[in-house]
């Protein structure tokens, strides 16, 4: 991780909202949510989120040796969003402690802010992380 990751860092990420990314389609398998209206979902609007934090450390980060994993979200869910409009997030960095990076970041779909909220993500080395994960799979009988 370069030394030049620091807060105040700020970033912009642009994204369509796919069909998949529905309530009715990210829960097909559950009858109740086919009968929701056919908006963003909250959990894949989150992960959008998240991935625009990941944007905008990528000039800071040495990928692949080093990546990030989220480790706590909190966003609110402002508004209704179609499939099809294109999503704007804004973050900025606050902090940056050792390994964890912390952010404020805003969603705009065109016409509503639709999310604004905190999130934080720990870098990782994901030869570590991996041999960590296939013990934990092999002790879990997976």
């Amino acid at each position: 991780m370069s030394p030049e990751l620091q807060a105040g860092i700020r970033f912009e990420w642009q994204t369509q909202v796919p069909v998949h990314g529905t309530v009715p389609a990210l829960f097909h398998q559950v009858p109740l949510a086919c009968e929701m209206p056919e908006v963003l979902a909250t959990g894949y609007m989150v992960g959008l989120m998240e991935l625009a934090c990941t944007h905008g450390i990528m000039p800071y980060v040495d990928w692949p040796r080093e990546q990030s994993l989220g480790t706590h979200v909190s966003f609110s869910h402002l508004a209704a969003t179609p499939p099809g409009m294109t999503l704007t997030i804004k973050g900025e960095v606050t902090a940056v402690e050792g390994r964890r990076i912390r952010f404020k970041v805003e969603a705009w779909d065109g016409l509503d802010k639709i999310s604004e909220g905190e999130h934080e993500r720990c870098i990782i080395t994901p030869d570590k992380f991996n041999l960590r994960l296939a013990d934990k799979k092999s002790r879990a009988g997976l």
